[in-house]
């Protein structure tokens, strides 16, 4: 847990506070997202935390810890830590770079690369043919990655993110995104995350404190309560007209996907499937293997005066979503792909459900209907 009572920072030679008598509370493994307008004092937040800077007054603690009392280097150790500019030191390799915290702890050389490789397996990148690479040999999604894996290296409680995903293109923003929060579901950090993006804010968060200018706290609380029940005009303003469209952020696909849509086999026959397609009033089904893997679709256009097996006229899916990606990312996906329909698959690729278009919008439909 961390826990701010009171917190004001006055810089010197400045008489007005850069953040002023912040109080709030982050519940064990969940994520606090800081987010407001310039000046408002949310990245000297954080860094308070971690003693990066000194607080002028009020306490701060970390799993019960007054961080004032701590020696500042033991206190940082700690703490993950990442930032914009993931901060990779260019002449590491990516092994040495994740392990840099563990050495500064003392952990012996077999224990490290045990970790190193861990974590890159957890990051989706394959040990042995990355962890001996630098970093100008990664991509930018890549090196994003790093730098997490390098925050969580000595498998701390508590981590900061300074926009992390802030400075990569919003293709490859989505995407980390979505990994961290499935990652996050795992490892359950408590995690102060700062954002100037109040989309970022509301698809990150578990809690989100809006701060205006001189750090003063608007309002606290989860997503959902900022955008059914915004405290006062500033946060109003800050959250934007498009509540009801914001609010597909906090909703997942497996909330409204249909979980028993129409599938067939890859084994069965094209006689099979077009009796199946005919009886449903379909134009085309998704198929699938043994083992729910999705191998494509086939339309019933392709199948007439056909025999054999479905396998042959498989048209591979153009879009698949992942168990867990939220409404506004899966609209997203579908308007991009040109497709009113998709798969949704869990990790293993296996299909769990079926999202439409029409799906997304009636719930959208029912939400603004209940702002009325």
């Amino acid at each position: 847990m961390i826990k701010l009572e009171h917190v004001t920072k006055i810089y010197p030679g400045q008489t007005e506070p850069a953040v002023n008598d912040l109080s709030l509370e982050v519940p064990d493994g969940e994520i606090c997202i800081l987010v407001g307008p310039s000046g408002c004092g949310k990245t000297t937040t954080m860094k308070m935390v971690n003693r990066l800077i000194e607080p002028t007054s009020g306490k701060i603690y970390v799993e019960g810890q007054d961080v004032m009392q701590m020696d500042p280097i033991q206190l940082r150790r700690s703490i993950g830590y990442v930032i914009q500019e993931i901060g990779l030191f260019p002449h590491m390799t990516i092994a040495e770079n994740i392990g840099t915290v563990p050495k500064l702890l003392g952990w012996d050389d077999a224990r490290i690369a045990r970790r190193v490789d861990e974590l890159l397996e957890l990051m989706g990148i394959e040990p042995a043919e990355y962890r001996d690479r630098y970093p100008r040999e990664l991509s930018g999604g890549q090196q994003q990655r790093i730098g997490v894996a390098r925050a969580m290296a000595a498998d701390p409680h508590v981590m900061l993110m300074d926009e992390p995903f802030g400075a990569i293109d919003p293709i490859t923003r989505d995407r980390l995104q979505n990994e961290f929060l499935r990652l996050q579901q795992k490892i359950r950090k408590t995690i102060i995350f700062v954002t100037h993006d109040i989309n970022e804010a509301i698809k990150m968060g578990d809690k989100i404190a809006i701060l205006n200018v001189g750090g003063i706290l608007e309002q606290y609380g989860s997503p959902s309560e900022i955008l059914s029940h915004p405290a006062n005009p500033f946060v109003e303003d800050f959250v934007g007209a498009d509540r009801a469209l914001k609010w597909l952020n906090l909703v997942r696909v497996e909330e409204v996907m249909d979980q028993h849509p129409p599938l067939i086999f890859d084994t069965q026959s094209v006689r099979e499937a077009r009796q199946f397609m005919q009886e449903r009033g379909l134009d085309f089904v998704y198929v699938i293997g043994a083992d729910r893997s999705l191998k494509g679709y086939v339309n019933a256009r392709d199948l007439e005066g056909q025999q054999g097996w479905v396998d042959a006229f498989l048209t591979p899916a153009a879009v698949s979503i992942q168990l867990g990606t939220s409404l506004r990312d899966t609209l997203s996906e579908l308007l991009a792909s040109d497709y009113r329909t998709a798969c949704v698959v869990d990790e293993e690729q296996r299909v769990r459900g079926l999202i439409q278009l029409d799906a997304i919008q009636e719930a959208l439909s029912a939400r603004k209907g209940g702002e009325r």
